[in-house]
């Protein structure tokens, strides 16, 4: 406990926020799967679309987790991401990073095409470039997704924050990869966080959600909560509990995560057969300082090498590998790797060489020999080189 009386955010997770059934005095809150509430009750509660028992324990976690005034959960990263765009009139300016993920840029791309959204792409890592887009762009939101999957680039929130707000603009940061544990956006002037909750907060591979947290509850707020409704993109119960029981550990899985990937980029940052090691921990990454401070020091569990044989080479240290499974996803108890290129399409920025890094909760001595190993098999094969 700190000076001021409040728990560390260890303790809220593993208590789920300090929860106690009023009613039984359970520490697991039950699963409660009616999609209908008897008036008469006094409950409050009507509609499982409007109101999910165990969801809301979830969103106040995750609300505080993130020193935010409200959150919604939503039935996919995708569905909590789009519903912070639709939330915007028509017409609006966007301004989006080059490096992002991919299927919502894809996204954006759509809309921008169809007239819906004014969307313009731009380096977030340079706070010159950001500050000459919105100078050429009326600009009424900013996303920012730092470390931006899958080059793990990094953006100085607070001064991203303070261009876009002097412009008008309203900020949100995708922290999907970041986690409350190490980066808090709304403390650096953020008004929204977004996460696919599918990744580390449930940690397990076994849901799809997302999160939104707003700084305030204001008119923003409540048209994300009539977007959620209307469109029923709402989280089932038993999803709700599977993330709740997932958040309760989240704290000493991103800490292994961590560890692992910063002994894993370490290793092969001086192996021969690798070109690079994208990982903000590593000094020599370009956004290295801003992620030391902005990220408490904990660098996440993902990283990125390109492979020197570029994507034949990738390809097959990816095959090769027996621990780290082939499969998309990240944030989850399990190693993955993935060969990006042939995922994201022609027009990805990602070069063809890159394979994408999910570092799990398993002996890191076991994951370390799994790359060596690997990568020795496509060198033996004539293909790294």
């Amino acid at each position: 406990m700190s000076a001021d009386g409040t728990v560390h955010a260890a303790t809220l997770l593993a208590q789920a926020g300090g929860y106690v059934d009023p009613a039984t005095g359970a520490l697991v809150p039950p699963l409660v799967a009616s999609s209908t509430f008897e008036r008469r009750s006094g409950s409050g509660l009507v509609y499982l679309r409007d109101d999910n028992p165990v969801a809301a324990i979830a969103e106040d976690l995750l609300a505080t987790l993130e020193g935010g005034s409200k959150a919604l959960l939503f039935s996919s990263g995708m569905a909590a991401a789009t519903a912070v765009f639709e939330a915007l009139p028509a017409g609006a300016g966007v301004l989006a990073p080059e490096v992002m993920y991919w299927n919502l840029r894809r996204w954006l791309r759509d809309q921008h095409a169809s007239g819906r959204l004014r969307v313009g792409f731009v380096d977030m890592s340079d706070v010159g470039a950001l500050a000459a887009a919105l100078d050429r762009l009326a600009t009424a939101l900013v996303w920012i997704e730092t470390p931006a999957n899958p080059l793990w680039t990094i953006t100085d929130i607070a001064a991203a924050v303070r261009l876009a707000h002097a412009a008008g603009a309203r900020v949100a940061v995708d922290s999907t990869a970041a986690t409350p544990l190490a980066t808090r956006p709304l403390s650096l002037g953020a008004d929204l966080v977004v996460h696919s909750a599918s990744k580390y907060l449930n940690g397990h591979s076994d849901l799809v959600a997302g999160g939104v947290v707003t700084a305030c509850a204001d008119e923003v707020f409540d048209r994300l909560r009539a977007l959620r409704h209307d469109r029923g993109a709402v989280l089932g119960p038993f999803e709700a509990w599977l993330l709740l029981r997932g958040m309760r550990t989240l704290a000493l899985r991103f800490e292994r995560a961590c560890a692992s990937a910063m002994t894993i980029a370490r290793h092969l940052a001086g192996d021969p057969r690798v070109v690079a090691v994208l990982y903000p921990g590593l000094a020599d990454h370009p956004g290295h300082r801003v992620a030391a401070c902005q990220m408490q020091g904990r660098f996440g569990g993902m990283l990125s090498i390109r492979v020197r044989g570029g994507g034949p080479a990738a390809a097959a240290v990816a095959a090769a590998t027996r621990i780290f499974k082939q499969a998309t996803s990240l944030g989850g108890v399990e190693s993955l790797i993935e060969h990006r290129k042939p995922v994201e399409g022609p027009d990805s920025p990602v070069p063809d060489d890159l394979l994408r890094l999910s570092v799990g909760i398993e002996d890191p001595a076991d994951l370390l020999a799994d790359l060596d190993a690997a990568l020795a098999s496509a060198e033996a094969a004539g293909l790294v080189g």
